[in-house]
């Protein structure tokens, strides 16, 4: 059986069958003025499905000629996707990839073994007499046995992507599987995520046919079993409950989760893995900088700085 860290043979079922699981409020961090919300990893709630990392960034607006520059840092056992609303990031990394991270478009880092990365505002944004950014990072821990896989990048623009419309909704899937389509991502196990727009009245049944399923409400407002849930709240739910979300205003969700994994995983700064030994290996890679022939290498055209280990 996989492992899931909030199914109780207790859970109330009959009259209580639409009752939230685990509620998440999301704890929010201020760097500099760009905030960051971060919902996974929660105290009570690890993973929602493979999702172990989820930061809402922004939105937040920058003066000319600011914003945002990560230096190079890396990962392990795990894959990435930025999404944006709105603004841009500019991705490099170790395997060679330099483009920049638009609304809309998929972006999907796979670490594996280990790859370097850096995210940095685009020039043209910084020109601008003030920019934005707003959008959702997330991690997505890999079944152990792809942790050791090579890294990689695939870019799948907007327009690639399914979109699913009717009665006052608008459900685009980045990841995976969802009624009954397909995005075209190289993904490790079964998942879903997705970016989902309803209009005032508008109703959502949740498919029931993945094991861990989630909703974090970006904008507006949703209703479940009688209940209202704002932005910035993020919901999870038992499986194979059945869930209709009522949109109370026009709203905006992502809806995520998927196939649990075999078990909990370890996470520290910015590595993931299924044992201690693959974090400290990772550690200590890190540490000794051997940028040439090490396990790390800088990402081609900004190799000059990195983030130090902490």
């Amino acid at each position: 059986m996989s492992w899931n860290p909030a199914l109780d043979p207790s859970c109330p079922m009959g009259d209580e069958i639409d009752l939230i699981d685990t509620l998440i409020v999301p704890r929010a961090r201020d760097l500099g003025g760009f905030e960051v919300r971060r919902a996974l990893p929660a105290p009570k709630r690890q993973m929602v499905g493979p999702f172990i990392f989820f930061d809402q960034m922004g939105p937040a607006e920058f003066l000319t000629d600011k914003g945002i520059d990560v230096r190079p840092h890396p990962h392990i056992g795990l894959a990435t996707v930025t999404y944006l609303y709105q603004g841009a990031i500019h991705h490099r990394d170790s395997v060679g990839s330099s483009l920049d991270i638009e609304p809309g478009a998929v972006n999907w880092m796979i670490a594996g073994n280990g790859i370097t990365h850096s995210e940095r505002t685009p020039q043209r944004e910084r020109d601008k007499d003030g920019s934005s950014l707003f959008g959702i990072q997330t991690w997505v821990a890999l079944p152990e046995n792809e942790e050791e896989r090579a890294p990689g990048f695939q870019h799948v623009p907007k327009r690639e992507l399914p979109l699913l419309e009717g009665e006052g909704k608008q459900v685009r899937l980045i990841l995976g599987n969802l009624y009954g389509e397909r995005a075209p991502v190289d993904v490790f196990s079964e998942m879903f995520y997705a970016d989902a727009h309803l209009t005032a009245g508008a109703k959502l049944p949740l498919p029931d046919d993945h094991e861990d399923r989630g909703i974090y409400v970006v904008s507006g407002a949703v209703t479940i079993a009688g209940e209202t849930y704002e932005a910035g709240r993020m919901m999870v739910f038992r499986p194979g409950d059945a869930i209709t979300v009522t949109a109370e205003h026009d709203s905006r969700l992502m809806l995520l989760g998927g196939e649990t994994l075999n078990g909990p995983r370890y996470i520290w700064w910015n590595f993931v893995a299924s044992s201690q030994d693959k974090i400290d290996a990772a550690k200590e890679a890190w540490r000794a900088g051997d940028w040439r022939h090490g396990r790390f290498q800088l990402p081609p055209g900004d190799d000059q700085e990195h983030i130090p280990l902490p």
